[in-house]
């Protein structure tokens, strides 16, 4: 039980603190847009620096290809489109439940606009329950749960493809634009922890999937609502740094923080273009320089800040959606279509996730009926431990 009286104490200087930080921020967003000013006026030349020397850099910029002052207005269309998404959840294993074993069910939804069509809304689960795939992470000192959650991404992914293509079969011959749309960055960073075995189960099933689409011409998108990510703003470092060449290895011994380049740092990107953009708008394209991407092939990551009124959002796709004519425009006019209706954020996600998460109840049937298979298989003592039956009845 939560103390609020004790909570109320801790929470006095809260608010001082917090004001003290808007100031703060406030003198670290005028910094970064002088800077933004003064790169602009060499914005290719710091582009050719940072492709010359992104590998001595202690931090990940990336690179704008439009002017840093390109603030284009996309209006939300109107005409018809399908809308593709998927989202997942699970149940993790735990030792004191009846068996050990877990459940990913990945949210799968198609959404019709003006094609008079019934939409798409269901669920697909998956129970891992054999040994060798429960303890297949054990070899690499991962935790069964972590190994869980990229399991999941890898399903999002082909079901998403999956649910593409068949949305594309079912629209016939002259199928309307489609969108393809996953909750977060295309950017897998944690792909970079992981030992090289682990990475090939993830990785490689990820980017055929996304072959699918680039092959069926439909774009891929994914939303990052209130991103936390620096990768903008860090291109403007280049232009602050006190040094000749930017070589942090060299001269700040390999330290991000603290370095003279950073003064505006902790400020964010979203809350940088908050700053610039009106509703509607985004910012420009920049390309990822992220070093797990120089194993994504042909699929380098793009992404922009779109601000669509409720937020500025952060929307990613690869480089072929991006780079092509009018198609990465048109993706973006789906996406500010889909945060109109869905009041502040996209309805295809939303609706993806509510099709995906596991409630309490959904728990509950989930292991209900495992108990029912166990003991109709012959099983007997089927049941939770004694610590999680004491919790369960606890009188407290």
């Amino acid at each position: 039980m939560l103390d609020l009286v004790k909570l109320t104490q801790q929470m006095q200087g809260m608010g001082q603190h917090l004001s003290q930080e808007a100031v703060a921020a406030q003198r670290r967003l005028n910094l970064a847009q002088g800077l933004s000013t003064r790169a602009l006026a060499n914005q290719s030349e710091w582009v050719t620096v940072l492709e010359n020397q992104g590998d001595g850099l202690a931090f990940t910029a990336a690179a704008p290809i439009e002017p840093l002052t390109a603030h284009t207005t996309l209006p939300a269309t109107h005409q018809p489109h399908s809308v593709i998404a998927t989202d997942g959840s699970q149940i993790a294993p735990s030792h004191h439940e009846i068996a050990y074993c877990y459940l990913i069910n990945v949210g799968r939804v198609v959404l019709h606009y003006s094609q008079s069509r019934f939409p798409r809304l269901d669920s697909l689960p998956e129970v891992v329950y054999r040994p060798e795939e429960l303890n297949l992470s054990r070899q690499w000192g991962m935790a069964t749960t972590e190994w869980m959650g990229h399991r999941r991404t890898v399903a999002e992914a082909q079901e998403l493809a999956a649910l593409a293509t068949a949305t594309l079969q079912e629209l016939g011959a002259s199928p309307p634009p489609l969108l393809a749309m996953v909750d977060g960055s295309l950017i897998y960073w944690f792909l970079d922890s992981l030992p090289e075995p682990a990475r090939e189960l993830i990785l490689p099933p990820i980017l055929t999937a996304w072959d699918q689409l680039r092959q069926r011409g439909i774009p891929l998108v994914g939303y990052v609502s209130a991103s936390r990510s620096s990768e903008a703003l860090n291109f403007l470092r280049l232009a602050a740094c006190p040094f000749p060449t930017p070589d942090c290895q060299h001269h700040c011994q390999g330290q991000a923080e603290g370095a003279a380049c950073g003064r505006f740092m902790p400020l964010r990107d979203a809350n940088f273009w908050a700053s610039q953009l009106t509703p509607g708008q985004r910012s420009p394209f920049y390309r990822s320089t992220a070093p797990i991407l120089a194993r994504y092939g042909n699929h380098p990551i793009y992404f922009c800040y779109l601000h669509v009124g409720t937020e500025v959002a952060r929307v990613e796709m690869p480089g072929w959606v991006a780079t092509a004519a009018d198609r990465g425009e048109q993706a973006l006019a789906m996406v500010l279509a889909q945060v109109q209706k869905g009041y502040g954020y996209p309805v295809a996600l939303a609706e993806a996730h509510n099709q995906a998460v596991v409630r309490g109840g959904d728990r509950s049937r989930f292991f209900a009926l495992l108990e029912r298979e166990l003991i109709r298989a012959g099983l007997k003592n089927v049941g939770v431990s004694a610590k999680e039956a004491r919790k369960r009845g606890s009188i407290a």
